[in-house]
């Protein structure tokens, strides 16, 4: 049943959902073959990109899939047992129903502490394991050495929901896209996965009829995209914000995200930490300092801890290069 199931993963091409686009089964492979007499599975339902609410739709409408998921993940790789990581408003919302859906199984709920960065993978460990919640040096990886230095299997809520429709044969390579900001049908839809930006917006009936530009892959490390720049697939976090190109200004957009990205640093890597304080000081004056910007941005993306402060810079440097 074990290698039934890698090879239908493997055959289906699924790509992890939270945006790492790592093929699904080498993950589910190297901690089914890892030799320990302890493993893990944890699904993550933390979900704190903002203007993204894939997983709360996804655990509204298709809650027993995840758990079906979770499920076909332990008993593949053998797992000792299991985790929902859920953040605060989900743990409340489905606490029951999940339980309920469990039953006598080892699989526990955790409610996430708060804060963005406790949704990362090994920031999500430390948090089941009672530590200060902060992102761990990679390598070693959760499939190595996770909870408790041991095998950890971590899926976010897409991808679990898409195993379980592999298992069952129902997967027609879909992915849920989430889209936000000014457009008129906002909300989650089910659609191809090779389905480009423009098409994706003009299924849901959201092409906009002004001059507009998008955020593509989250609100937080997104990048900026034009109208002209849409016949690509999204290839990381499927999420969409649209924004109106006369009402937005652009230098205000980028120290809402700087405030957001200080206040939800976790202080623990210098260049991150250092980087977007930079970030922020240099959007209070005027005129902007380009250079030294691109500079922060190439440090951001090279030495930073984790793919909070290598991502951070994205949204600031496609900005500038296409907004200003």
């Amino acid at each position: 049943m074990e290698e039934q199931i890698i090879e239908q993963l493997k055959n289906s091409g699924l790509l992890g959902r939270s945006g790492s686009n790592f093929p699904v089964w080498k993950k589910w492979e190297a901690v089914m073959k890892a030799s320990s007499p302890r493993k893990f599975v944890i699904c993550n339902a933390s979900e704190g990109e903002p203007l993204v609410e894939k997983d709360s739709f996804i655990l509204e409408n298709h809650l027993s899939d995840v758990v079906e998921g979770l499920k076909l993940a332990m008993q593949t790789i053998k797992a000792t047992s299991g985790y929902i990581y859920l953040n605060s408003s989900f743990y409340q919302k489905h606490k029951q129903k999940l339980i309920d859906l469990i039953g006598d199984l080892p699989i526990e709920l955790f409610q996430k502490p708060e804060g963005y960065l406790a949704g990362e993978e090994t920031s999500i460990l430390n948090a089941i394991e009672g530590k200060r919640v902060k992102p761990r040096v990679k390598p070693p990886y959760p499939i190595e050495k996770g909870l408790w230095g041991e095998p950890t299997l971590i899926n976010n809520v897409e991808t679990l929901y898409w195993i379980s429709k592999i298992a069952n044969e129902e997967y027609q390579n879909k992915r849920f896209y989430c889209i936000a900001g000014e457009a008129p049908n906002l909300g989650t839809f089910e659609l191809l996965e090779t389905y480009s930006i423009e098409q994706i917006l003009k299924e849901t009936k959201n092409y906009p009829n002004f001059p507009f530009f998008l955020q593509v892959g989250g609100g937080g490390a997104g990048e900026i995209l034009l109208a002209n720049e849409l016949q690509q697939p999204i290839k990381g976090l499927a999420s969409i914000i649209i924004f109106d190109r006369e009402k937005t200004e652009p230098i205000a957009l980028m120290k809402k995200w700087a405030e957001f990205l200080i206040n939800e640093n976790c202080d623990q890597c210098t260049p991150c930490r250092e980087g977007i304080y930079r970030i922020n000081e240099i959007l209070q004056k005027t005129p902007l300092d380009k250079e030294t910007l691109q500079e922060i941005f190439a440090v951001l993306e090279k030495t930073s801890l984790c793919p909070f402060g290598r991502t951070a810079y994205k949204p600031f440097k496609t900005t500038l290069e296409k907004l200003l």
